[in-house]
């Protein structure tokens, strides 16, 4: 079972037992955090929220802070001996996913045999 979660506008595919890096957090080591906007929870039967999956919600362990990459920016203008490089390193929260949570009183999107309810 995976999950598509939204945190502060970047999307994320999840799945318990993996760790990922997301945009910085103010929050300690080892301390629990929920992230509550669950636009999608996929497996044999998808069920898609309209816009976010009532009552579900994904349950991870900050695991510490991380750096990315350098990415060099360089400003050059030609004819005019202008130069100037600087680099650049975003930083990022290490976090583990634990349990992706279903809300109890889910509706699937669709039929096994792809049946749709109704007319």
């Amino acid at each position: 079972m995976y999950a598509i979660v939204r945190d502060r506008g970047m999307q994320y595919r999840v799945e318990e037992g993996q760790t990922l890096n997301i945009a910085l957090l103010d929050a300690e080591p080892g301390s629990e955090i929920e992230l509550g906007e669950v636009l999608l929870i996929g497996g044999e039967m998808p069920i898609v929220g309209t816009p976010t999956v009532d009552g579900a919600k994904v349950i991870a362990t900050v695991l510490g802070k991380e750096k990315g990459e350098k990415i060099v920016v360089f400003r050059y203008k030609n004819k005019k001996r202008y130069r100037r490089r600087t680099g650049h390193r975003q930083e990022y929260t290490r976090i583990s996913i634990n349990k992706i949570v279903v809300g109890n009183d889910q509706k699937m999107t669709t039929s096994p045999e792809g049946e749709t309810d109704g007319a």
